[in-house]
This record gives structure tokens, sequence and C-alpha cells, in this order.
């Protein structure tokens, strides 16, 4: 049995998008979905991570609860899905790896719009 790559799991992440509901989708069409091995240095250090396997996702942004008209001009946002992690998440589970990739794209995503964990949640519970 092989690792997933990184495209198939943008492929993952692809399908996952397309069962949002539609009036979220709408407003984070710019959101930018990148898929790497490993969160780097910097960003373990900021979120306190003592293993390079501690984060599964990561939204870098400006979430419209706090963006101005004065932000137009920032870099796009970003989730960041991270490979190895997942990876390493869904054969400690034993969850199917797309259900993990759609789990933790839309709590990225939902941090976009400054949702709480219990509104991700029920966004989730709507499949």
């Amino acid at each position: 049995m092989r690792s997933p790559t990184g495209e198939e799991i943008r492929t993952m992440a692809a399908a996952a998008w397309e069962t949002i509901p539609e009036a979220l989708r709408r407003h984070v069409r710019n959101v930018v979905i990148q898929v790497v091995d490993f969160p780097d240095d910097e960003t373990l250090e900021e979120m306190g991570c003592e293993s390079q396997f501690d984060l599964l996702g990561l939204y870098r942004g400006i979430s419209l609860d706090r963006k101005s008209v004065f932000d137009s001009g920032a870099e796009p946002d970003l989730v960041f899905l991270y490979r190895r992690p997942l990876l390493d998440y869904w054969c400690e589970t034993g969850e199917p790896l797309d259900a993990i990739v759609r789990h933790v794209l839309i709590h990225e995503i939902g941090h976009h719009f400054g949702l709480s964990d219990e509104d991700m949640e029920a966004i989730e519970a709507r499949d």
C-alpha cells in the first residue's frame, strides 16, 4: 500500500469543497488551498507544536469577521493541508482519508469566517 500524494489529497480537498454549502462557498472563492508535507518550523513554533505531526491543517489570513476595506491589497487567504500529519492520523485512526481531509478543510475554512467549533461541527453534519 502506498501513501497518497499531495495531488491526491488536493483532489480529495476539491471534492470536499463541493460538499460545503454554497452559502458559505461563495464567500471563500479566493481562499487558496495548498497541500505541503509538513508545516514549517516557524509555524510549528507559533502554534506551540511539539512535533511536526501535531498540526493537520492551518488557515492563514484575515478572517471575514476581522477584515476591512484596508485589507484589500493583503496576501490571499490560504488553507494549508499537511500531507504527512494527515496520513499519520489516517493510519492511527483508520478513518477514511477523504473524511479527515474534509473535516480539516471545513475547520480551517471556518476560521476564515471566524466560526466557532460548534458552528463548524454543524456544517460537517450537513452531509
